[in-house]
């Protein structure tokens, strides 16, 4: 099982130069690295046995376990309940003949189990869109930018003045040209949102609309009395299903052959997506919130204190004269730069940056 996370870990790994922000890497980084991880874990064999396991007299097992594992299996919800060992041998399980008309009981099919490694890496996938996306649209600027600026000022005095103002020159310069890649980034920060609820009800179809009610069910299972409690996680994940296979008898007749089929990965499956339940309800919350606090950005009081916040080592004046001069896209492009550089030398390119600002007219500004 080590192995599996070692294959996995480069998923992890810390960028030279940030380029967005927690609530990003929450999705592309955390989330992505979470549905590789389950998704490999299911096709471990050698920790979790084979996928599926049938049981019926008179035909081969493996062809048996082949045909229920692609023709899918089956349960009947409303016997879940049953009392194993007198109502039924297992949760879901019996004869319906035996229980009342057969038209009486509802048969649900499960075919999900086929496609649940597949689903989950192909969710990884798009929660990494937005980000690959921002890779594209971001274009290597911000790390431009930062050449040589992240190192302390005793390294090298000279270069870092030199660098410092190119830096400024850079920043006058494009001055209220920066909105679009702000406005980008922003817009990402919305897909990230919106993925994360398409998630939660792309998994709820694909799990047969058992998923949005699923993780409420299992907590209101655990505070039920040992013995009178019917577990919900066995009507989305039947740990028991049967299978119906058809063939030819001696005399040419179709012969019908019922079978159990015991699926042990379903014990993984439904921690799998318990787990997954309050992760996307947890990820959905924080992005919302994010997403009510970039809409706060957009008044420009909300962005001077931002900016003050990360320019504690800067003069609060040099700061403020910075913020009122800067449009969305500029103060985007400042606060990015605080998250990267040198405490020291972001305070000393806020100071010239101030000054620059103040010796050019507003017409020269483009203002």
């Amino acid at each position: 099982m080590y192995d599996v996370f070692c294959s996995i870990q480069g998923l992890l790994k810390v960028d030279f130069v940030n380029t967005d922000n927690n609530i990003f890497r929450l999705h592309y980084r955390a989330t992505m690295f979470i549905l590789v991880a389950f998704s490999l874990l299911l096709t471990q064999k050698q920790y979790f046995g084979d996928p599926i396991d049938c049981i019926v007299e008179g035909v081969n097992s493996k062809i048996m376990d082949t045909y229920c594992w692609i023709h899918s299996t089956y349960t009947i919800p409303s016997l879940t309940g049953g009392v194993v060992g007198e109502e039924v041998p297992h949760p879901g399980i019996a004869n319906p003949s035996l229980h009342g008309p057969d038209d009486q009981y509802e048969i649900k099919h499960h075919k999900y189990y086929q496609w649940v490694t597949l689903f989950l890496y192909f969710q990884a996938i798009l929660f990494y869109v937005p980000r690959y996306l921002w890779k594209i649209w971001e274009g290597g600027k911000l790390e431009m930018l930062m050449i040589e600026m992240h190192a302390p000022i005793l390294d090298d005095d000279d270069v870092i003045k030199e660098r410092k103002a190119m830096l400024v020159d850079y920043f006058v310069a494009n001055l209220h040209n920066n909105n679009v890649y702000a406005h980008r980034f922003f817009l990402c920060e919305v897909l990230n949102f919106i993925n994360v609820i398409g998630q939660i009800y792309f998994t709820d179809r694909f799990l047969g609309y058992e998923f949005t009610t699923y993780g409420t069910r299992v907590l209101a299972f655990s505070e039920q009395e040992f013995g009178t409690r019917h577990d919900p996680m066995d009507e989305v994940f039947p740990k028991v299903t049967k299978c119906t296979f058809h063939q030819y008898g001696a005399s040419g007749t179709v012969e019908r052959h019922d079978g159990l089929c015991v699926l042990p990965l379903n014990i993984l499956n439904e921690k799998i997506y318990i787990i997954l339940w309050f992760w996307f309800i947890i990820v959905a919350v924080i992005s919302g919130l994010g997403l009510l606090y970039r809409l706060a950005t957009f008044h420009p009081a909300v962005r001077q204190i931002v900016l003050k916040t990360r320019s504690r080592m800067a003069s609060m004046e040099n700061v403020e004269t910075v913020s009122r001069k800067c449009q969305i896209g500029d103060w985007f492009i400042l606060y990015q730069l605080a998250k990267n550089m040198d405490p020291l030398i972001y305070s000393a390119f806020i100071t010239d940056l101030a000054m620059r600002l103040q010796e050019n007219s507003p017409a020269d500004l483009g203002q």
